[in-house]
């Protein structure tokens, strides 16, 4: 932490703020908080000017080239389950979904369009080198599901997805605004992608028509098809992101989770 002492000075207390790339930092001193955090991406300043992260309060660029970001580091909370269900999460990831600006930044930044094909070649070789380390029935399952259905998940409507909207990633300020952070895995792709794994996660299926509806679209078939593949899709993902890392808990607790997903929703 010497580049943050550096940059700061040595009467700010700066703790770890954890995450998975341990760049991230808290950092306050007399009536002052910020959350810092190297190489983040220019993204952020965006984000910041659409309301959707904290405040970006400074931009700094070390020596090395590495670039620190300091965003206000608010009094708040994450959302619990529940409230994933509120209209506001539907309304907040709509603007997002909606907004050319963040597009046309993400793209500037040269982010592709991310394609089905894509997604699921990635998970095929993953497993590839994972089935030697640790087979599961589940996991066969749901790649033949995925490899079932690839061709008929195609859409060419693309919008800026943030690939993990889990509900430790909604953040509630204590002055109630809500933010979505964590953008480091944000990409170009088919809106279902983020209302696939946020509403099989979180949303009872009879409540998907009026949740889709504040979010601003009608619920049809063609979406549902989609949704279900990117669920899967990303259940996938994050079970191999775990088991790369060793962390076979988590992994084995995400393996459980997709094989109810599948069960409930009668994916074959």
């Amino acid at each position: 932490m010497n580049w943050l002492e550096h940059i700061l000075g040595s009467d700010w207390t700066i703790t770890p703020a954890g995450g998975s790339t341990g760049e991230a930092y808290y950092a306050q001193t007399e009536g002052k908080r910020l959350f810092l955090k190297r190489n983040s991406s220019p993204f952020l300043a965006v984000l910041s000017a659409e309301g959707i992260v904290p405040k970006l309060v400074w931009t700094k660029r070390l020596e090395n080239g590495d670039v620190i970001t300091a965003q206000e580091w608010l009094e708040g909370r994450e959302l619990n389950p529940e409230e994933m269900k509120h209209p506001r999460v539907a309304a907040l990831l709509s603007k997002i979904h909606h907004s050319t600006e963040l597009l046309d930044m993400l793209m500037r930044l040269g982010k592709q369009p991310l394609t089905p094909t894509e997604i699921l070649k990635d998970i095929q070789e993953n497993q590839n080198v994972l089935n030697q380390i640790d087979p599961r029935i589940e996991i066969h399952h749901a790649i033949k599901f995925l490899e079932n259905h690839v061709d008929e998940v195609g859409h060419d409507v693309h919008v800026v997805c943030h690939c993990d909207t889990n509900h430790n990633n909604w953040l509630l300020s204590s002055s109630d605004q809500l933010y979505l952070i964590d953008w480091d895995n944000a990409m170009v792709a088919d809106p279902a992608l983020d209302l696939g794994m946020l509403l099989y996660s979180y949303i009872p299926v009879e409540s998907w028509q009026d949740w889709l509806k504040e979010y601003g679209t009608e619920p049809e078939e063609d979406l549902y098809n989609r949704m279900v593949w990117y669920a899967v899709s990303q259940a996938l993902s994050f079970i191999q992101w775990h088991q790369m890392r060793g962390e076979y808990d988590e992994s084995s607790i995400r393996i459980r989770k997709l094989k109810n997903m599948m069960n409930v929703h009668n994916i074959y």
